[in-house]
This record gives structure tokens, sequence and C-alpha cells, in this order.
């Protein structure tokens, strides 16, 4: 019996899949470093087989990741690249231009304020600033929640046509506390109430006790790029205050859109 029968190492498969996925790299640092090359040179750089060189290229070649010159048969870096690097860009700016906002905002307000973007069916939580009247901080930074939830989910996704909400919201949506919605209509109707205020709540739909409001974040050209939230306990958020906050978490998703390009509403 081999070891990856006994589960004591990886299958032979899944290494060569590694090691495909390393030379692959390695080919765009040696593209990077050299402005171009050949599949030789590459075959060379890496100590395989120039066929082996060649699979690697193509399939680059394919994702637009690295490009052919038609005249020299050399290969560059490609624009698919540009691509990639302009979106970490985006969240690199979105984080930097929202930080003295949300440092604000919690001040404030002395409630937790995250920044998320729709990623996938989820939202993806990507930056997070601790209010004063915080006992326990939970960090969600890095952490994917259902849209259906949440209320930065109802705000990624408010300002989408009906037939993308409906792609996005697959049923049966999970129940995570006795206030989930899990019927889609019921739910595509609170998102037109979102629309119309300009904020999404969530009350104790994720977590028992936890309050949320959220509020879209647009860039220059005025799409939904992101959302902005400020949650905290039921007791120091009940009804009335989640709609109170629910405005001033407007206009601080306002204020960096303004700062991100967008025009005033």
């Amino acid at each position: 019996m081999s070891n990856a029968s006994r589960g004591w190492g990886p299958a032979p498969a899944s290494t060569a899949a590694v090691q495909s996925v390393d030379r692959a790299i390695t080919v765009l640092e040696i593209l990077a470093r050299r402005g171009e090359a050949g599949v030789t040179d590459i075959a060379a750089e890496l100590g395989v087989h120039k066929s082996t060189a060649f699979r690697l290229v193509s399939v680059l070649d394919s994702r637009g990741l690295v490009e052919q010159h038609s005249e020299r048969g050399k290969y560059r870096l490609g624009l698919g690249l540009v691509r990639l690097a302009g979106a970490t860009t985006a969240r690199l700016d979105l984080i930097q231009q929202g930080r003295p906002v949300c440092e604000a905002l919690a001040a404030s307000t002395g409630e937790t304020i995250n920044i998320a973007i729709l990623s996938g069916h989820d939202a993806l939580y990507l930056d997070q600033v601790a209010g004063t009247s915080v006992l326990q901080l939970h960090n969600w930074v890095g952490q994917r929640i259902p849209l259906h939830c949440t209320s930065n989910g109802k705000a990624l996704i408010a300002f989408l046509p009906e037939r993308r909400q409906r792609e996005l919201l697959v049923e049966p949506l999970a129940r995570f506390t006795a206030k989930t919605i899990v019927d889609v209509d019921v739910l595509l109707a609170e998102l037109a109430e979102v629309r119309e205020n300009g904020y999404a709540t969530a009350f104790e739909e994720l977590e028992e006790g936890l309050i949320a409001v959220s509020s879209p974040i647009l860039d220059m050209n005025g799409n939904v790029v992101a959302s902005l939230s400020a949650s905290g306990p039921v007791f120091r958020l009940p009804n009335a205050r989640a709609h109170e906050l629910g405005l001033t978490v407007r206009d601080s998703a306002a204020a960096i859109s303004h700062r991100l390009g967008s025009a005033p509403r």
C-alpha cells in the first residue's frame, strides 16, 4: 500500500498539479525579469523539456496572462495580468479611501464598522474598525457571509437587476436564526425598500442579538462596488436607533463614494 493510499501524503496527481502551478508562476517571474523570452529560454531556466515549457505558456496564453510576439515568436506578460492587478488595486484603494470615514463613523457611533464586497454568492469582508462600545470584538475581515442574512449582502445586491438577484439568491436559503429571511420573494420586496431608503438592515438574521445596518458604496461610474455597515448588540440598537443609524451609515457610505470619484446623488 502506498503512502498516498494510507493518507500520509498527497497523491501523485496532486503533487504534479502543485508543481505545474509553481512552474507557471515561475514562467511569469521569468518574463517579468527578462521582458520577453522564447520557449527554449524558458525551458532552460525551468530545467524542463521544451514541450513542458510550451504547454505551460500555452495555458497562460489562453488565459491572457502571457502573449506571443507575432514577429519574434517570443512571449511576454499579457494584459490579463493588468486586469488582475487592477482588481487588487481597486480593493486597496477602497480600503485606503474608506478607512478615515470608517474610523470617524466608529468613533461617533461606538459600533463596529465593516466594508464588504460582493464575491460570488457571498459578502466578503475587507476591512473593520472597532467602535468604542465594543466589549468583545468579532473579526469579520476575510470572512465570507451569505448575502441574504446580512445588511451588507442586501446593500450589495439591492441595486442589481431582479434576474441577477435571483441568480445570487439560490434556494433553499440557509436559516441561521428564527428571523432569517429564507423566502426569495420576501427578500426581493425588502430589497426594494433598500433602494428607496438607501440603506439595508438585518435584525438578528445572522446571529441572535446582532443588529446591523448597511449602505452601498459607489464608484466613479455610479456602480455599487462595496457596502459599509455598522453593527452592534440588540440592547444598544433597538429598531428606532437602528433606522437612525442607517441614515448615518448612508451618509458615510456617500462620503466614501465621493472619495472614490462618485458624483453626489
